[in-house]
C-alpha cells in the first residue's frame, strides 16, 4: 500500500511539474532550435517558417543567434509563447469567434474607420496591452499570449481557418502578421473610406 501512495504521490508531482509552457518559434526560413542547450538559430531565408516546441520550468532562457543578433529571451511561468527571431516586427492581437452564418458581410464607414485607427496605432506599438491582448513583437524578443497552451496561433502570411466552439466555448485564437501585412492592410482600407461629405 505504502508502494502505492509513494507511486500515485510522484505521478501527481510529475502531472503538476508537467508541460505547460509552449513556445512557438516564428523565423524567415527554418531555425534551428536545440531545447538541450537552449539556443535558437535562426538564418535570414526564405518565407515564413514556424515551430512549436514543448517545454517545462518555471523559468526558461534561450540564447539567440538571428540576422538581429545576438540576444537572450526568458520564458516566465507557464503559457503559450511567441519568439520573433526574424528580422523583423511581428504584430498580433485576440480575435473576437463569431458564428460563420452570423459574421458580418458588410462594414460601416465608421466601423472601417475605427478599426483602421486601432490598426494604425498597433502598427506603431500603442495601445499595446495584456489587458487589450494585442502584441508587438519586435525581433529577438518574446511575449506570452496566454495561459491557455491550447489556444489556436495563425501566423503571419497564413489564412484564418474555420474553427468552431468545443464543448460550448468559443474558441481562443490570436492572429499574427508582420508588419509589411499591417502596411499593406492599412492602404487597403484607407482606400475604401470615404471622404466626408462637406
Amino acid at each position: 500500500m505504502k508502494k502505492i501512495l509513494v507511486l500515485l504521490s510522484a505521478v501527481i508531482l510529475l502531472t503538476a511539474c508537467g508541460k505547460d509552457k509552449k513556445m512557438i518559434v516564428m523565423s524567415k526560413g527554418p531555425a534551428e532550435i536545440n531545447t538541450d542547450a537552449k539556443t535558437i538559430k535562426a538564418g535570414d531565408g526564405a518565407g515564413h517558417d514556424e515551430k512549436e516546441v514543448t517545454l517545462s520550468g518555471e523559468k526558461v532562457v534561450f540564447r539567440l543567434s538571428t540576422p538581429a543578433g545576438e540576444a537572450t529571451v526568458e520564458l516566465l511561468g507557464n503559457g503559450l509563447f511567441i519568439v520573433n527571431v526574424k528580422n523583423d516586427t511581428i504584430i498580433g492581437s485576440y480575435q473576437k469567434y463569431s458564428d460563420p452564418g452570423q459574421a458580418q458581410n458588410r462594414m460601416t464607414q465608421e466601423t472601417l474607420k475605427k478599426q483602421l485607427d486601432s490598426l494604425q496605432l498597433l502598427s506603431e506599438g500603442k495601445n499595446v496591452s495584456e489587458a487589450n491582448r494585442n502584441f508587438f513583437i519586435l525581433p529577438n524578443k518574446a511575449v506570452k499570449v496566454t495561459d491557455n497552451t491550447q489556444a489556436m496561433i495563425v501566423g503571419p502570411y497564413h489564412r484564418m481557418r474555420s474553427i468552431e466552439k468545443v464543448d460550448g466555448k468559443d474558441p481562443e485564437v490570436y492572429r499574427f502578421y508582420s508588419i509589411k501585412e499591417i502596411r499593406e492592410t492599412i492602404l487597403k482600407m484607407q482606400a475604401l473610406t470615404v471622404p466626408e461629405k462637406r
